[in-house]
């Protein structure tokens, strides 16, 4: 089951998945919500919470809803799934974009992350600290 994610900025979509994720899923909640904020946004940004070890369509067709998208600016990736984790990271080569890994206690680091301004997160960072969430690939 996909779930969207209210609250967040509307150039950020949320979505939470949960147990089996369909392809069914994916049409009806994830590319509609992809095609709704694009139309709003050239750059978008994902956050993506996954609790399921064996998600389905949720990793399968997840490419569906990014068909539609222009350019990512930023993807966050929220789960505690660890081939989930490396195959996230393996794929940041090919998205372009920020994208940064969270274990599942760090969800809250992961949705401000993904909602906070990007010149903002510099100014705030000292060029020492190491970020909470794991970087997967920095643009500039």
């Amino acid at each position: 089951m996909i779930e969207i994610i209210e609250g967040l900025p509307d150039n950020v979509v949320g979505i939470l998945a949960k147990g089996r994720v369909t392809a069914q899923d994916c049409r009806e909640v994830l590319v509609p919500a992809m095609r709704q904020t694009c139309g709003r946004h050239h750059k978008i940004r994902l956050y993506y919470e996954l609790s399921s070890r064996f998600p389905g369509a949720a990793w399968v067709d997840l490419r569906a809803g990014l068909e539609h998208v222009p350019r990512w600016e930023r993807v966050a990736v929220v789960t505690d799934v660890g081939w989930i984790r490396h195959t996230v990271m393996a794929l940041s080569l090919l998205i372009p974009g920020e994208i940064r890994v969270f274990a599942t206690t760090q969800a809250p680091e992961g949705r401000a992350w993904i909602t906070a301004d990007r010149g903002a997160r510099r100014r705030q960072t000292a060029p020492s600290a190491a970020p909470r969430g794991r970087p997967v690939r920095r643009t500039g």
